[in-house]
């Protein structure tokens, strides 16, 4: 065939397209397992963040079977779902189902006698999903810590929800009020609580209001869910507003 013919310049280009395409397919199911260990991995160092907890991904799986005492999935109710694995709950697909056949996934923790539930997190910020854990001490009531996460935030704004100063904000803060009404955390724009653990909300970031309301409501809106887990596993009595 003539090496400068259309013909032949049409066949080449479709010849290395298919050799690239099978190059990257192939690449792609090779580091399939690899990625899976990562996002693994690296959600068990998120959840171990929360419990105050700090470990490389090297370690996490090591560590996440000495302190996570407890794995659950839970109905509506409050009840265990026995056919569900808690880990491999996926929140996004969950949110889009109503409420009373989602699966709420639960991790238990103990840490050094200290008792924690850690509750999985997911809502909307300004531009797409954000997510996190957040973990409660033993009372069910004062935060131990959390961790958010986010997949298009704006940088130096809403994407500050990552930073360990806006995290540590979190840190002691109360779910109920006083009354013991479940009101979750708000992120309030001119704060002026001080270090207030009692009021129910943290100081916002300036200039990401609308990042800063979708944490309050994912707080809110999954926490919730727990409460009749809460009322029928500890010494808590919530009084819904």
């Amino acid at each position: 065939m003539d090496r400068n013919s259309n013909a032949y310049t049409f066949l080449f280009a479709i010849a290395l397209v298919a050799v690239v395409a099978s190059a990257l397919a192939f690449a792609a199911t090779s580091l399939q397992p690899a990625q899976a260990k990562n996002v693994k991995e690296e959600k068990m160092q998120n959840i171990l963040g929360t419990v105050g907890i700090e470990t490389s991904r090297d370690s996490a799986q090591v560590l996440f079977n000495k302190y996570i005492v407890d794995q659950v999935a839970l109905s509506s109710d409050g009840t265990p779902k026995a056919d569900v694995n808690a880990f491999e709950v996926d929140l996004k697909k969950e949110l889009k189902k109503p409420v009373e056949e989602q699966a709420f996934p639960l991790y238990v923790a103990d840490v050094e006698g200290s008792k924690y539930y850690v509750v999985p997190l997911r809502g909307k910020g300004l531009w797409d999903a954000i997510w996190g854990y957040i973990a409660l001490k033993d009372d069910v009531n004062t935060i131990k810590g959390a961790v958010f996460d986010h997949k298009g935030e704006t940088p130096g704004l809403g994407a500050e929800i990552t930073q360990e100063w806006f995290r540590k904000r979190f840190e002691e803060e109360k779910i109920f009020d006083g009354d013991g009404n479940f009101i979750g955390v708000s992120v309030a724009k001119g704060y002026q609580g001080g270090d207030n653990k009692d009021d129910n909300a943290v100081d916002a970031i300036s200039g990401a209001t609308i990042t800063g309301d979708g944490v309050t409501d994912m707080i809110s809106e999954r926490l919730k869910n727990y409460l009749p887990y809460f009322e029928k596993n500890t010494n808590i009595k919530v009084a819904m507003k």
